[in-house]
């Protein structure tokens, strides 16, 4: 346990900071399961829609510090291609 009162507000801090992050992230995995799984019997118009959300959505993410960069290039270029396909 934390003895210092600086400490001990770095340690709520840091436990509120976690759980967000966990939540943000668990959001982020589940839509991106959803997008692989529905991207094959989308049309042409929601697949452009549907990549534009998730290309905000990562990159939001990224911007937050929950991926880094290059992940979140690697998963947009990724999308991109199923959506091509």
């Amino acid at each position: 346990m934390p003895h210092t009162k600086s400490c001990k507000k770095r340690l709520v801090t840091s436990r509120l900071r976690n759980e967000r992050n966990r939540q943000n992230r668990a959001m982020m995995r589940a839509k991106i399961k959803s997008y692989r799984a529905n991207i094959g019997e989308m049309s042409a118009e929601d697949k452009a829609e549907s990549v534009t959300r998730m290309y905000s959505l990562i990159d939001t993410q990224a911007r937050k510090g929950l991926m880094p960069k290059r992940r979140a290039a690697r998963l947009k270029a990724r999308m991109a291609a199923a959506a091509t396909k």
